[in-house]
């Protein structure tokens, strides 16, 4: 059975909800077993049992939180060659894409061991505190199915 950690940071719990309707997605593929948690509860020593990880940051000055941005920074550190690593972020405005593609930037060059295993996702919020944006969670329970399907295949 193929595995997949879900690893996100949230304040306001928009990324977090993300996360957890990206993890719906896969579920829906049989064979595939989901792990869904917060960046500050992530054992960084179990993470080489995993086949895939998703990383989720909310869109924060034009990046990744701070936080999320040293996660990656170790991950070169640790043994995950052959993995595969996926980005997502939560934006509002005209900030479409510009974290979820600096956090795929940094994994390329901190931990150009891991693969990229599709093309990240951005998800649209009307207010710093949310909600979610009409339309958007369809596009996250479609992205963890993708993913779920690569990994099976």
């Amino acid at each position: 059975m193929a595995k997949a950690i879900i690893i996100y940071e949230s304040k306001y719990g928009n990324t977090r909800l993300v996360a957890e309707t990206i993890a719906e997605g896969m579920r829906q593929v049989s064979g595939i077993e989901t792990v869904v948690t917060e960046l500050k509860k992530v054992d960084q020593k179990t993470l080489a049992e995993f086949d895939a990880i998703l990383i989720g940051s909310p869109n924060h000055m034009g990046g990744a939180t701070m936080g999320v941005r040293r996660f990656i920074d170790k991950l070169g550190k640790l043994k995950l060659e052959g993995k595969l690593v996926a980005a997502f972020d939560t934006y509002m405005g005209n900030q479409y894409e510009k974290a979820m593609k600096k956090m795929e930037q940094q994994l390329g060059k901190k931990a150009s061991g891991l693969k990229l295993i599709s093309p990240g996702l951005s998800i649209m919020v009307r207010d710093m505190k949310g909600p979610i944006s009409e339309g958007e969670l369809p596009k996250c329970k479609d992205f963890g199915g993708k993913i779920a399907t690569q990994l099976k295949g």
